[in-house]
């Protein structure tokens, strides 16, 4: 990767490691191969920090998904507002309903990945010496 040192949103929405931000979370990068979309590496493949850190470590990303929904619901209700209006006299409310909940529908797999490479974040921390530290035993919760 060079001398390049990825910021915390990037390595994010990279779906990064969080230790050493390089290393791939999921088996796949494709979001929406169905049968890998959220299959994750075990360790990560460069500086092998544990992606799940506990049992039942992922529960948590449903809360993160859910304020992720509901930031992109409130972001499209903004843009549709301002740019097609919404008035109580026509059905605009509802076209903008159906199209947000087609699109919340299509981005499914990306808000699942996101929430849990958000979540592995706040827990895991960038460290900039990971390669220095041993890596027998990356953090895990106790």
């Amino acid at each position: 990767m060079g001398k390049f040192k990825e910021t915390y949103l990037v390595s994010v929405l990279k779906n990064k490691c969080p230790r050493c931000r390089q290393g791939n979370l999921y088996t796949s990068k494709n979001a929406y191969k169905f049968g890998e979309m959220v299959l994750m590496n075990e360790h990560c493949p460069v500086c092998h920090q544990k992606t799940e850190i506990e049992v039942g470590f992922y529960y948590g990303t449903g809360y993160v998904s859910y304020a992720l929904t509901v930031a992109f619901s409130v972001s499209t209700f903004v843009a549709w507002y301002v740019l097609i209006g919404m008035s109580l006299d026509d059905n605009r409310f509802f076209w903008w309903m159906g199209t947000n909940a087609v699109l919340m529908i299509l981005m499914q797999p990306l808000f699942m990945r996101l929430s849990r490479s958000l979540w592995l974040s706040w827990f895991v921390s960038y460290d900039k010496d990971w390669k220095n530290e041993s890596s027998e035993v990356p953090m895990e919760v106790h």
